[in-house]
């Protein structure tokens, strides 16, 4: 399978800054496709800064990604999953969230030794 197209930083500034208004509650939520954008270019950011597939980062319903060095995961459901809604995750991809701080309020659940994504985290600061 051949490796993702790499993510234009500039094409992600965009993404993310056409969401800004409404993570700063100064909007309404954005169209599907906006959201969409936003989330899965800031994911596949993290796999290009995370590189590997030890852990699984799903924000459903726009995409996963797998991630982070360490054993492979290979058949049925990874060892480490971390799993949260479209504006938490976009809100942790842009510094306005402290990984810690949405893992104690349940907005992130995050499962196996491997995942933390704190040290890869904000993606991006808007």
């Amino acid at each position: 399978m051949p490796a993702p197209r790499p993510v234009d930083p500039a094409e992600l500034r965009r993404a993310l800054q056409a969401v800004s208004a409404w993570l700063s509650g100064e909007a309404e939520q954005p169209a599907r496709p906006e959201l969409a954008a936003a989330v899965r270019l800031s994911l596949r950011t993290l796999a290009q800064d995370a590189p590997g597939r030890s852990v699984e980062v799903r924000v459903p319903p726009f995409a996963a990604v797998q991630c982070v060095e360490g054993p492979r995961h290979t058949r049925g459901t990874p060892p480490n999953v971390v799993e949260t809604d479209p504006r938490t995750w976009l809100e942790l991809a842009t510094g306005r969230l402290e990984w810690t701080d949405a893992v104690r309020e349940g907005r992130v659940t995050a499962s196996g030794t491997r995942a933390d994504l704190a040290h890869w985290l904000p993606i991006v600061r808007l």
